[in-house]
């Protein structure tokens, strides 16, 4: 992927609000093989065309929205799993001509990252499964809560001026299902006796720093470890249509500049205004962790709600 692209703008077009479905509305303002012709980054190409003059309608569709793309298709095998049961998800990407994919670029040291997230946004894992040498990629996965989910493929294909893509599909649990509400809207969230605090601002139309400071026990952590090369990975999913924005932090370990925590810093870009759900993976003490966020990108609300902190959902973590 064009990772400086992905660095300097979480640019993808963020067309409809979806905060009032869950009585969110603006409760909170905003927080401080084939060779297709080449694309733009789908990350970037909405910061390209859209500006920052909140033309929503020039904009380019964000990732995860469509199961093919730029001549390639996500082919999901599983369509369905049972509730509380491990299974096998099993997919290919496949070509303009129908064969698997078997060649990737490496980014972030996988070939190809996996999100999957249920359609209320209290499930999110970041999976990375193994890839056959027919083109078949497998992992294994249990998910908790029945209802309806969504996987992502965060790849670019090995081929010449192949497009930096993120495909989608649907996938269903099975069992009694009742969707969860979406948290309120805070700057801090909690896990496994971490907190992370978000500072920075989400604007249509404007980059702005999003800078999330990793704490245990009121100190700062000062040694977070690298993950994929990186100490940290920021993932948006926009409410309503899980549209899917994947950013990478400012630095990198080893680079002479970037510090081991306890701030991971990105640049993002929200070219309209809604509500999302961020999830930062950081690993600290060998483990991985995911701390989530919901943010409202927009107009400041008339009465603003007190923010409260978040917990982590059980089935919020990783599958690593």
């Amino acid at each position: 992927m064009n990772t400086a692209g992905k660095i300097t703008s979480f640019t993808a077009a963020l067309a409809v609000s979806f905060g009032a479905a869950y009585g969110l509305g603006n409760t909170v303002g905003p927080l401080d093989g084939a060779e297709p012709a080449p694309q733009a980054d789908h990350m970037n190409s909405a910061a390209s065309e859209g500006g920052g003059d909140g033309n929503e309608h020039a904009q380019s569709p964000p990732g995860g929205l469509q199961i093919s793309e730029g001549g390639y298709t996500l082919d999901l095998f599983t369509p369905r799993l049972k509730a509380a049961q491990e299974g096998e998800l099993r997919f290919a990407v496949r070509d303009r001509s129908g064969k698997p994919v078997t060649t990737y670029q490496r980014e972030h040291d996988k070939e190809l990252h996996l999100i999957l997230a249920s359609r209320d946004l209290a499930t999110y894992q970041h999976l990375h499964p193994t890839r056959a040498a027919d083109g078949t990629w497998s992992t294994p996965v249990t998910l908790a809560a029945a209802g309806d989910y969504r996987v992502f493929a965060d790849f670019t294909p090995g081929a010449k001026n192949a497009p930096d893509l993120t495909l989608g599909a649907d996938l269903a649990v099975a069992g009694a299902y009742k969707p969860a509400e979406l948290p309120k809207p805070s700057r801090t969230a909690t896990v496994d006796g971490y907190t992370v605090t978000l500072n920075g601002t989400l604007r249509p139309g404007a980059a702005g720093d999003l800078r999330l400071d990793v704490s245990r026990g009121g100190r700062p952590v000062t040694d977070l470890q690298p993950y994929l090369a990186a100490y940290g990975h920021l993932v948006a999913l926009r409410a309503g249509d899980l549209a899917y924005l994947h950013v990478h932090p400012n630095g990198e370990p080893g680079d002479g500049s970037t510090e081991p925590g306890p701030e991971v810093s990105f640049t993002a870009t929200a070219p309209s205004s809604g509500t999302y759900r961020l999830f930062l993976d950081f690993k600290h003490n060998g483990t991985v962790r995911t701390a989530a966020f919901t943010v409202h990108a927009g107009a400041a609300a008339a009465s603003p709600q007190p923010a409260e902190p978040t917990t982590e959902h059980e089935d919020g973590g990783h599958g690593h």
